[in-house]
């Protein structure tokens, strides 16, 4: 691995277009915001319902984010491959980028439902699910796998318009998503404003829905943005010579949400297998949810990170790119750490607002005591993983996560757990010392490591007659 020994200084942040960053920042950060809504909505109507139920979306929740692990890298490449070749002036090849990604995602959408569909007891079991949970649980993945192939489509093109710099459009198909779920879940759901009750049932098909609605405008609206080409399948003398690329920024990629998600389905066992059972599963399912809410700017200044960074090394500016990756480093961080700060006070408010139980309260409290310390740490090393991103030097995130994850989250949330407190309290204090040390190492990658050189190289792709 080459070292950059580039000095980095305040004299770096010169020159970073903040207005440019804002601009790209607030639209996200609503979209963030609708996405929370969701989830949000989800848990607490649930939790309305019962503990059982609320744990059900948790799992089944659980189980899509796994399923997103390859929607994500297929993402990760159609951000680096389309945010370098517009900073280099090469549309064409944009959209020849943009169409080729969206195909490959609808299709391992379908084969991955069809797998899931199959095995989902088994997966259930892999989980440890209590016997209370089994049937609620699975009734919610299977339905839940009817919508994956549009989630793939909102999502995966939503990436897409962003690294176009569109990022208005993914917005009003996010907020229209939001709108559906909400008014689902509570007219569906808890049986609102004279509807049906139909309890969890109303919930996943309300989900099902706004996913459907959501994925066919965004092919719509690509189409209408001009960020799909002529053809729908680029011709293959081209992506013999684009796929090295992409294969070289979502192969890690995937394997990185791999151990990620992994990651995350082993500690929801490790939960699972506890004697507090379904309460801490509740527990942790509602304190991820809230915990959310603090990620939503840093989550926005990641993918902006990511979409200028592509931006500037496809235009060959160096030096640019990593100005910015610095600026965002130490706005994100300083920014989210003052309203983690504000939080802290409402933590039991919080809790009790999620549940009525309180052993569920009392897991919440627990997860977001070190989950809302820990934040310094997370937000900014989330924006350097979206410098590597656009970047595509995906290789150094899945090397980072290996260890924070597997290396001391998963070993260390075990022995806590069931040798020293005997509950969930240890697998949250896991989860902080992982995130500090995971932060730690991408912040001596970004500062010592050259991850600019893995840019795309231009040579052989070049527009065909189709674009």
């Amino acid at each position: 691995m080459r070292r950059s020994h580039a000095l980095y200084t305040p004299s770096l942040l010169k020159g970073v277009q903040f207005s440019v960053i804002w601009g790209l920042v607030w639209p996200q950060m609503l979209m963030l915001l609708c996405t929370i809504v969701i989830n949000l909505t989800d848990t607490w109507v649930s939790g309305r319902i019962s503990a059982n139920v609320q744990a059900a979306v948790g799992l089944s929740f659980q189980v899509q984010l796994f399923l997103m692990i390859f929607a994500g890298a297929m993402g990760a490449g159609g951000m680096a491959s389309v945010s370098q070749s517009i900073g280099a002036g090469r549309w064409g090849r944009a959209r020849n980028f943009c169409s080729l990604v969206l195909a490959g995602c609808v299709v391992l959408a379908l084969v991955l439902s069809c797998l899931v569909f199959i095995f989902s007891s088994g997966i259930l079991a892999l989980l440890q699910t209590p016997d209370e949970l089994k049937d609620s649980a699975g009734y919610m993945v299977r339905v839940m796998l009817l919508g994956l192939p549009f989630f793939y489509v909102m999502q995966v093109g939503g990436t897409l318009f962003k690294a176009a710099r569109q990022v208005v459009a993914p917005l009003i198909i996010m907020v229209l998503s939001c709108l559906v779920n909400f008014f689902g879940d509570l007219c569906f759901g808890l049986g609102c404003l004279g509807f049906p009750d139909f309890g969890m049932a109303g919930i996943i098909w309300s989900t099902v829905v706004a996913n459907a609605v959501s994925g066919i405008l965004t092919i719509a609206v690509l189409r209408r943005a001009d960020l799909l080409p002529g053809r729908i399948i680029p011709d293959m003398r081209w992506i013999r010579r684009a796929a090295p690329f992409l294969a070289r920024v979502a192969l890690p990629a995937c394997c990185n949400g791999m151990m990620w998600q992994t990651g995350y389905l082993v500690l929801y066992a490790l939960v699972a297998g506890l004697p507090e059972g379904v309460a801490a599963l509740a527990g942790l399912t509602a304190g991820n949810r809230i915990e959310s809410i603090l990620y939503m700017p840093a989550n926005a200044f990641m993918v902006t990170a990511s979409i200028l960074v592509g931006n500037y090394l496809g235009a060959g500016d160096k030096n640019s790119a990593r100005r910015t990756g610095l600026a965002l480093f130490f706005i994100s961080g300083v920014s989210m750490s003052l309203i983690a700060g504000m939080m802290w006070p409402f933590i039991s408010d919080l809790a009790a607002f999620f549940s009525q139980e309180q052993a569920v309260q009392k897991q919440i409290g627990y997860y977001l005591f070190f989950n809302v310390l820990v934040v310094p740490f997370t937000v900014s090393g989330l924006v350097l993983h979206g410098v590597m991103n656009g970047a595509g030097a995906t290789v150094y995130s899945l090397l980072v996560n290996v260890i924070g994850i597997w290396g001391i989250r998963l070993p260390l949330g075990w022995y806590l757990a069931y040798n020293v407190y005997h509950g969930a309290y240890g697998v949250y204090m896991a989860m902080f010392v992982s995130m500090a040390v995971q932060t730690s190492v991408i912040t001596w990658i970004f500062f010592r490591w050259n991850w600019a050189s893995f840019a795309i190289h231009a040579g052989g792709m070049h527009e065909n007659s189709s674009s």
